[in-house]
């Protein structure tokens, strides 16, 4: 599964994320090396990111 999110008010600045099972691949759409996470610490993230 992968998710992009294109913000155009921001000058079409776009994180792409690509979930599996053993990893989360995310990175910045105009640079091509990017950051792999266990999907634990994605999880984490998303976590502590979430709006209560």
């Amino acid at each position: 599964m992968g998710l992009s999110q294109d913000d155009a008010d921001r000058g079409g600045d776009c994180v792409e994320v690509a979930a599996h099972p053993a990893a989360v691949h995310i990175r910045d759409s105009k640079v091509a090396e990017g950051l792999t996470v266990p999907p634990t610490a994605w999880d984490a993230f998303l976590s502590g990111t979430a709006v209560q």
